[in-house]
């Protein structure tokens, strides 16, 4: 009787740690606070940051790292939520700007609506200033999809994944609220909808 019982928790446990572990890849979890001269810890070309769920969060993210010496270069990607007012990546910018970031040191991608369109459009941005490595910022529960998209549509480009710290959306305790579940759910059903298009792509 026990044993049927405790059989579905340890389903759930080990789902939400699972989970945990594969949505939130962090490549400068091993890094210090400032930029090494080995492997994934080297200071890159630009630090990208998509729009989407805590916005704030992800832009304080990449102001963050600018000021710790990992790249010379901001590039916000985000098309307007509310069509009548600025782009998401035009008010990350403010965000940053605000903080001290010179506004020479910040590009910027406002057309994109969808992950996917955050990494085709800001290849071009790539192209355009010669980038060549970059640290992808999102929200941990996007980390993994945009790391897919990017990775497909960012041909040549090093990727370093680092997902923000402090997220209203999603924490290590996602599972304990209704809407954790459902960030998981999404993201997890938008990862098999990648791989199955890439298949029959």
């Amino acid at each position: 009787m026990i044993k049927y019982f405790l059989i579905p928790i340890i389903f759930v446990f080990v789902f939400i740690v699972g989970i945990s572990l594969y949505f939130q890849v962090d490549d400068l979890s091993g890094c210090n606070k400032t930029p090494g001269t080995i492997g994934k810890c080297q200071a890159v070309d630009a630090i990208v940051a998509v729009s989407g769920g805590d916005t704030v969060s992800r832009a304080n993210t990449a102001v963050e790292l600018y000021k710790n010496g990992w790249a010379k270069t901001i590039v916000f990607s985000g098309a307007a939520q509310d069509k009548s007012g600025p782009s998401n990546a035009a008010a990350m910018k403010t965000i940053a700007t605000n903080a001290g970031v010179p506004d020479a040191s910040i590009l910027l991608d406002e057309d994109s609506a969808t992950t996917k369109q955050n990494a085709e459009n800001t290849m071009q941005i790539f192209t355009k200033n010669k980038i060549k490595s970059i640290i992808l910022v999102t929200s941990g529960y996007h980390q993994r999809r945009a790391s897919l998209e990017f990775s497909k549509h960012t041909e040549g480009i090093k990727i370093i994944n680092h997902p923000t710290q402090n997220d209203a959306d999603w924490s290590s305790w996602w599972w304990v609220s209704p809407r954790g579940w459902w960030l998981a759910t999404n993201e997890f059903a938008k990862i098999v909808v990648f791989y199955v298009q890439g298949i029959w792509s």
